[in-house]
């Protein structure tokens, strides 16, 4: 069996134990995660939330698929979106991106008109 797992050897430990500072960095380490990973991606979560159930009828908006529409109805998990004249799609309202100025959607409607 010691073809596989090769024989643990003795080195020589420091008698004094751990550093302190080695004690320490994983906690700075701990730290810095949370401040640049954690912490900005709990407040996006926070502010699409936000945005989320704020969502009314005539809201523009645009999708995670990137579809721009015009809201027409809002239910409690689901909205209508209008994507083209005459044309609605039902998305859940967790798949809105973004809320666009007023005026967007129009503006849209015209260049795709030409």
């Amino acid at each position: 069996m010691s073809f596989f797992i090769s024989d643990a050897l003795a080195q020589g430990a420091p008698a004094d134990g751990a550093s302190p500072l080695g004690l320490l960095f994983p906690l700075a380490l701990i730290v810095v995660f949370y401040f640049l990973l954690i912490r900005p991606q709990a407040k996006r979560a926070k502010e699409h939330k936000k945005m989320v159930e704020a969502l009314a009828k005539g809201d523009e908006v645009v999708t995670q698929g990137g579809i721009l529409g015009k809201i027409t109805e809002v239910d409690e998990g689901f909205a209508n979106v209008e994507i083209a004249s005459g044309v609605e799609v039902r998305i859940q309202k967790t798949a809105v991106a973004a809320v666009m100025p007023k005026g967007t959607y129009r503006q849209a409607e015209k260049k795709a008109a030409k």
